[in-house]
């Protein structure tokens, strides 16, 4: 968003402000998520209805369930079925699928008679529905499944790379995550494995998702990365870890936090109690059972007195001051408080 908003809280219910900390939707309902791709999802009559930035509810139908916009569309579901609303709330691709995907390169999945295919934002189907499981399109390549093995197609719906694995998901640049025997790896875009599955599949924590070209990797209890190429980079050593950003990672040592570089080289000694990523050029870090944060050299730029913290994003920070939710600018100066 080109002016970013913010959730805020006021006796229990949810609005919004800007990033000078000014109320731009007013705190009415019980429930509401994060704005992404320009859109929010509040709750209203028990059902989850997506917000404009104007504080515009979509409600020219009530639906089941409201996915969220991609590529222009959301999927929506009434009743058993689902199809396409566009950014108006009004219905692009009737109510008729089993099941659907998200729009991505300008197709979606979906399903009919349990077989899934791929629809264009006509709603016309541009690979017919043949397959078991389908994924969305990320790199002209999607994942497919045909009697329970798991490859890949290309935007004709020709099959790229055989159907041999137990699951796998979309490319993400020129690799793309495949699991066996409940271990994972990495394949490229000719079906060569680059990494044998052997990374531990852990609750809460998603296989390959890349941030500044790395991935978290865990085996045998131990932390380490992969970049972007499907190279081991930082060998699991570590008793935790968590994402890049900005370069650096945190990592935890004998139960401290501090920060390793892409290299596996130390930039911050672990001396933290717990730690968060980098953002906007500056980490959440806990210290005597509070929160504070510090820049890339390890040095504290807002004093840790907060009882929680989120990282920073475009300016702002939430924080928790005497249970009540309240944002900080980069200075430590709060914007916005909760009454």
């Amino acid at each position: 968003m080109k002016n970013p908003l913010f959730k805020i809280r006021e006796e229990g219910k949810f609005g919004f402000i800007n990033a000078e900390g000014i109320v731009v939707i007013e705190p009415q309902y019980y429930d509401a998520e994060a704005f992404y791709n320009n859109f929010s999802r509040v709750r209203f009559n028990d059902k989850l209805v997506p917000l404009d930035c104007m504080g515009r509810l979509l409600m020219k139908q009530l639906f089941k369930h409201v996915g969220y916009f991609e590529d222009g569309l959301a999927k929506a579901q009434l009743v058993q079925r689902w199809g396409y609303i566009d950014r108006r709330g009004s219905l692009a691709i009737d109510i008729q699928f089993d099941e659907a995907g998200d729009f991505y390169q300008g197709v979606a999945p979906v399903a009919v008679n349990r077989k899934y295919g791929y629809i264009n934002k006509k709603g016309d189907f541009e690979i017919n529905p043949q397959f078991d499981a389908a994924q969305e399109f990320k790199g002209d390549l999607a994942a497919i499944a045909i009697d329970g093995e798991y490859g890949f197609i290309n935007r004709k719906g020709e099959i790229i790379i055989e159907p041999k694995f137990e699951s796998a998901d979309s490319f993400q640049g020129d690799i793309a995550v495949i699991r066996e025997d409940e271990k994972w790896g990495i394949i490229d875009k000719k079906g060569n494995i680059l990494i044998e599955p052997q990374f531990d599949i852990i609750e809460g924590f998603s296989e390959g998702d890349f941030f500044d070209g790395m991935a978290l990797v865990a085996k045998n209890d131990q932390y380490g990365f992969i970049d972007d190429k499907g190279e081991i980079v930082v060998e699991p050593i570590y008793d935790f870890a968590g994402d890049f950003g900005e370069q650096m990672a945190l990592v935890e040592i004998n139960e401290k936090f501090g920060y390793i570089d892409k290299r596996g080289k130390l930039l911050i000694l672990p001396k933290f109690e717990d730690a968060g990523v980098f953002s906007d050029g500056l980490a959440q870090i806990k210290v005597k059972d509070r929160w504070g944060f510090i820049d890339t050299d390890g040095k504290f730029a807002i004093p840790a007195r907060f009882e929680d913290v989120l990282p920073f994003k475009s300016g702002l920070a939430w924080v928790s001051i005497d249970n009540k939710w309240a944002y900080i600018d980069r200075f430590g100066d709060i914007v916005w408080k909760e009454k």
